[in-house]
């Protein structure tokens, strides 16, 4: 019989699906990275794409880019936050015939809202889905239910 002995590395950060998470689970080094990313992604859509149509350009090349398991690495540091904000405001100003537009102007013509209210929506779907029943955990882990019966405050 073999028997081997495992030794646990200590890391700062690991990768996995591509999000990449921190000992101190702060999500500025995936901030960094998903920007990176987005600023290789504009480049290309900005040197090689014709059609800029708001279905062509930004739902399709852009926001999938932005929002990979965004549910997860949400950012909520302000310094983060602005970091992708300031991709966005990149972003919207490449679709055709709204670049000079307002930021939020030119998000309420993509029908999109700020980061901080996906995040909330997000949160919400989230916990939606966990008190339904949608996932299989244990709810008593993440809420303490009132039982009082009352309805209201």
């Amino acid at each position: 019989m073999l028997i081997t002995s495992w030794t646990m590395q200590r890391v700062n950060e690991e990768r996995d699906l591509g999000v990449i998470m921190s000992k101190d689970m702060k999500w500025e080094k995936q901030c960094i990275a998903a920007v990176k990313k987005m600023n290789r992604v504009l480049g290309m859509i900005k040197r090689n794409l014709i059609d800029r149509s708001k279905e062509t350009m930004y739902k399709s090349m852009v926001r999938p880019h932005l929002q990979y398991c965004i549910p997860m690495w949400s950012p909520y540091l302000i310094k983060d936050i602005k970091l992708i904000e300031g991709v966005r405001r990149r972003a919207t100003k490449l679709v055709e015939g709204i670049g000079n537009w307002s930021y939020d102007e030119r998000l309420k013509y993509l029908g999109l809202t700020g980061l901080d209210t996906r995040r909330v929506r997000s949160d919400l779907l989230e916990t939606f889905k966990i008190m339904n029943g949608l996932y299989d955990v244990n709810t008593k882990m993440f809420f303490k239910l009132d039982v009082s019966g009352r309805r209201g405050i």
